[in-house]
């Protein structure tokens, strides 16, 4: 394995278990499946910087003559398919191979979404979760800023604090590929940021009055990077969820990404907008937040609405019968 196919993996496992909670035996068999994909490509004098969709094909065709349960072929495929969309979305590659390639009856799987009333006690809690003031004001504008601006985890944690010195209205945001974007901020999200440039402002003076180093990060910290790291920021967001009564299996950073993206459009912003603030190249990749908005509207049709309830009501009534009223 070269360095450049190590870095390309270990680099993806880390995001996958600081951004979306992969347990590690998850992680095991993402990696054994890539170094398996690797050694493929090794033999045709290729890597994952230049293989093309024709050589994910291949493998596919390669799996499936080696007698290979379905099950394990779309999980390879799933595999390659999840490392190639990191990689293109921190700028590796400039293009997906394997983004047109279906699974074998692999059912596409829509993210998990979180409510409007979820993420308020999500919130709520981060105001008060801490060992101090310091702690409690850092955490509401990290959540705030998250929620108002569907930033990628990574883009959060290691946001200088120069990008927030312009037009308080409005956020700088350096995406993938060295692209920058400007997105607005809610009014509850300009508040926490201005009460925590305040503070950061206050352990800058002190800093230099001490001679130190001041941290140009709006999140410092005293680890290697410099700034709060993205596992740091999955834990906390895992201690908010059980703080605030929400189940902590359906919250990481990328939930609170998909919340944003969801509840903006169920209250009629344009799917183009959505688009833009995420930072997405292609809208296609934000057509998957108007299924899950569809997929949830039929619930609540189904649960709520005066027919269906009258509908489930007689049928109750009538052990079982599928006619009311005699109809």
């Amino acid at each position: 394995m070269s360095t450049q196919t190590f870095h390309w993996i270990s680099s993806f496992l880390e995001a996958q278990a600081a951004e979306l909670g992969a347990a590690t035996n998850t992680q095991l068999a993402y990696g054994r499946d890539l170094k398996d994909f690797d050694a493929f490509l090794d033999r045709r004098t290729r890597d994952f910087t230049s293989a093309m969709q024709s050589d994910v094909e291949d493998y596919l065709i390669y799996c499936d003559a080696q007698g290979l349960a379905k099950s394990t072929r779309a999980r390879r495929l799933s595999s390659i398919k999840q490392l190639y969309r990191f990689a293109f979305e921190e700028g590796l590659r400039s293009d997906n191979p394997a983004i047109q390639i279906a699974g074998p009856g692999q059912d596409k799987r829509l993210p998990k979404i979180l409510s409007e009333a979820e993420v308020d006690h999500l919130l709520e809690a981060a105001r008060v979760s801490g060992r101090g003031p310091v702690d409690c004001l850092r955490n509401t504008c990290l959540m705030e800023l998250l929620y108002a601006t569907g930033m990628r985890v990574s883009e959060l944690v290691s946001l200088p604090i120069s990008a927030t010195r312009g037009d308080p209205r409005l956020l700088l945001i350096m995406g993938k590929g060295g692209k920058e974007r400007m997105v607005p901020l809610s009014p509850p999200a300009r508040l926490a940021l201005t009460e925590w440039l305040k503070q950061r402002d206050i352990q800058d003076d002190q800093a230099a009055q001490l001679r130190k180093p001041v941290s140009r990060f709006l999140f410092p910290s005293r680890g290697k990077s410099g700034h709060l790291t993205r596992h740091r920021f999955y834990l906390m967001i895992k201690e908010f969820a059980v703080a605030g009564g929400v189940d902590p299996s359906k919250v990481t950073p990328h939930t609170l990404r998909h919340a944003f993206a969801t509840h903006l459009l169920a209250n009629g912003a344009d799917l183009r907008a959505i688009q833009t603030m995420l930072g997405h190249a292609d809208v296609a990749t934000t057509e998957i937040y108007t299924h899950v908005l569809e997929e949830r509207l039929s619930e609540l049709v189904l649960e709520h609405h005066p027919l269906a309830v009258r509908k489930s009501g007689a049928t109750r009534k009538s052990g079982g019968s599928t006619s009311s009223d005699g109809q």
